[in-house]
């Protein structure tokens, strides 16, 4: 699908699977904007992927069997190498369908929640310790407030 640029991020969206519900480009698009907390340009590579591609990602780069819901590939250009490129986003339709299904969630509430989670991964945010995944999940409850959505947690 044709790179879309929403505001000031730049998002470049693999349809890559074949389940039904799948959210749309704009969509997408919004989500992203809405969780880019930096004023510089970026652009963002989104890839909604079905559970094979999924699980090998996710084990190759983490170690982890089994497709999990958004993995986060962080870019950073070699020195003196402009770019505004700031990394990849893999969701898993299947993994993400479920788990709002599970959670009794709106299924755009849990993509957004993925995209937005995804992309404040791709700006440095974790949650390996107790007090900075209290941090990411404060600013996620505030991006999708702002979006309409209810605390995901």
């Amino acid at each position: 699908m044709p790179a879309e640029s929403r505001g000031g991020v730049r998002v470049d969206l693999q349809l890559a699977s074949e389940a039904g519900g799948l959210p749309s480009a704009a969509e997408v698009g919004h989500w992203v904007q809405a969780a880019w907390l930096q004023q510089r340009p970026a652009e963002v590579t989104v890839r909604i992927v079905d559970e094979p591609e999924s699980a090998a990602l996710n084990e190759r780069y983490r170690g982890r069997r089994g497709p999990t819901n958004v993995l986060s590939f962080p870019f950073e250009a070699p020195p003196g190498v402009p770019t505004t490129l700031i990394g990849d986003l893999v969701l898993c339709a299947p993994v993400v369908a479920r788990e709002a299904a599970e959670q009794g969630k709106a299924a755009d509430a849990h993509w957004a929640h993925m995209l937005v989670h995804g992309m404040l991964h791709l700006q440095g945010h974790d949650q390996q310790e107790a007090e900075e995944a209290e941090r990411m999940e404060a600013l996620e409850r505030e991006i999708l407030g702002g979006l309409g959505y209810g605390d995901p947690y």
